[in-house]
């Protein structure tokens, strides 16, 4: 049982919503933004999509279902990779990025894995200046 009041582990469980309401806060201010620029709040794969573009440097084009997939794939190596899971390796004949990756990903729940990236993803669009 946990000690309720001024008790250590309420604390923390307190500090641990907190942070979980911030991240979601910013995240749902992200979406809306993105809203504003592109006229639709994505959702994570859109806005993974939206980084892949991105990231590719190619502009707007018709993309394959494999390449949306790879676009995605660019966007999660890329966002990672402020924190060391990716380093890009280099690019192909047709300039799309490439990665390698450094160490493994931790081993998260589902809910805990969407926070991380979400996180990550904030990161991406603060160095951006998209969002402060």
């Amino acid at each position: 049982m946990l000690p309720l009041g001024g008790g250590r582990g309420f604390y923390y469980i307190c500090s641990m919503q907190h942070v979980k309401d911030d991240l979601q806060v910013r995240w749902l201010k992200l979406r809306i933004k993105l809203k504003e620029r592109f006229g639709i709040k994505p959702d994570m794969d859109g806005i993974l999509f939206l980084i892949g573009i991105q990231e590719l440097g190619s502009g707007k084009q018709d993309f394959s279902k494999e390449q949306k997939q790879d676009l995605m794939h660019i966007a999660v190596c890329t966002v990672l990779s402020a924190s060391g899971y990716y380093a890009l390796s280099g690019h192909d004949e047709d300039n799309w990025p490439h990665f390698i990756q450094l160490k493994p990903l931790p081993g998260f729940i589902m809910t805990e894995q969407e926070n991380f990236l979400k996180d990550h993803i904030l990161l991406y669009f603060q160095n951006q200046k998209f969002i402060d």
